[in-house]
């Protein structure tokens, strides 16, 4: 028989029994739509995890100043010095060429004003080559130079909600800005970044459209800081590619270490291993929800073959008919396993649909990210057809091996 007469007859069949053929389909929807709501979530999860990590740079490593009480730093400064620009300089010696280092430290602000409004924007000191290893854009005029940072000037850059909040609508670019005490000029204007601050395997990211950046040499050179407090927040140093990222990490800590004292009063972040640590946690997650999903194909699976072998029953005068009039046994076989196959398809479209659902309703309530793959899809069809033709085969068979004679005389 012709696969579309296979079909039709499939189709004929099963919508005679409409209830009966719902109910069974029911494992397959369930089943298909927990595997399309898990991959889309861990998808999304990735995707963020991703965006989060290219946002640190993934050849950065950072070197972050941990945070003590008052009287405990006291203890830790006749030790260590904390995170400072003598850190750079041994860095810049004893790293491989082509690597790149900046830093930054957080300024504490009592005023930030301009002629137009006042912000509540974080003032961060930071070197010329802050924007390009934290992929930063400039939209409107430009960066600071290295001889800004020489000559302490006292320029800055808006973050783009530090400019509205500051200048509303008018141009800001070679406009004054008052830091506390001191006065500055206006170079340029940073692109939108990260709506909102997020957090990554306990590393915070602070959203920087609300940041105004000034020379680091103008901060620690302008501007009053408690003598026991670090000079530097964070250092990022960027690796170039073809070095050996792990290796240099373990570098970077040791040098420091031996800076400090061995005194532990930096943290070393690597966002290459980070992803490494999310990737992992992903496929465990994808391996134990790709299991209890596989168990509800399972169910629909032994359900297709139930009422396979059941219609086989119901319908063993009409395959003795068939078989008297000239039907082969391959001809029965592929009859009900066409029907088997076409549940198990039917099962998996609906199943997409209330996968797609379930992923929208959980990014919308409970703001997760996620993502629906062609690959999900692929994967979700493949599986339930795979599943139809398995659970399908035995009752098929046992259809072609009924005997026309005994079949005609079946009650």
């Amino acid at each position: 028989m012709l696969v579309v007469e296979l079909l039709k007859l499939a189709s004929v069949n099963l919508v005679r029994h409409k209830l009966r053929t719902i109910l069974t389909m029911l494992g397959m929807i369930f089943g298909v739509a927990a595997v399309l709501s898990m991959l889309s979530i861990g998808a999304g999860a990735e995707k963020q995890a991703l965006d989060v990590i290219q946002k640190m740079g993934i050849r950065n490593i950072l070197v972050q100043a941990k945070q003590f009480e008052p009287k405990e730093l006291q203890i830790i400064r006749q030790d260590s010095p904390g995170l400072s620009l003598r850190d750079i300089a041994a860095l810049q010696k004893a790293l491989p060429g082509g690597t790149e280092i900046t830093a930054k430290k957080l300024l504490k602000t009592y005023m930030v004003a301009s002629a137009l409004g006042k912000a509540d924007s974080r003032v961060l000191g930071v070197t010329s080559l802050y924007p390009m290893i934290n992929n930063l854009e400039v939209v409107e005029g430009g960066f600071f130079l290295p001889i800004d940072e020489r000559d302490a000037s006292q320029v800055c850059v808006l973050g783009m909600t530090a400019r509205r909040k500051l200048f509303g609508l008018n141009d800001a670019v070679g406009q004054q800005v008052k830091i506390n005490q001191e006065w500055f000029t206006v170079l340029g204007i940073l692109d939108d970044q990260m709506a909102e601050k997020e957090e990554f395997q306990g590393v915070k990211l602070e959203n920087p459209n609300n940041d105004i950046y000034i020379p680091l040499q103008t901060l620690l050179g302008k501007f009053d800081r408690d003598p026991v407090d670090n000079q530097l927040d964070e250092i990022v140093v960027q690796i170039p590619q073809g070095a050996p990222l792990r290796e240099n990490a373990v570098l970077i800590s040791g040098l420091i270490g031996s800076t400090h004292r061995q005194i532990d009063d930096f943290s070393l972040v690597v966002p290459e291993k980070l992803l490494e640590q999310n990737r992992q946690t992903q496929r465990i997650f994808n391996i134990v929800m790709g299991a209890i999903a596989s168990i509800s194909l399972l169910v629909g699976g032994i359900g297709i073959m139930n009422i396979m072998l059941a219609s086989v029953l119901e319908r063993t005068n009409e395959i003795g008919l068939r078989r008297a009039l000239g039907a082969r046994r391959r001809d029965i076989s592929r009859q009900f396993l066409v029907e088997a196959i076409s549940i198990s398809l039917t099962g998996a479209v609906l199943g997409i649909s209330l996968g797609y659902g379930i992923s929208r309703l959980v990014s919308s309530y409970s703001g997760w990210s996620t993502i629906v793959t062609p690959v999900s899809v692929i994967l979700g069809v493949g599986v339930s057809a795979s599943v139809g033709l398995i659970f399908g085969i035995y009752p098929a068979r046992q259809a072609s091996r009924i005997s026309p004679i005994e079949a005609l005389r079946y009650e």
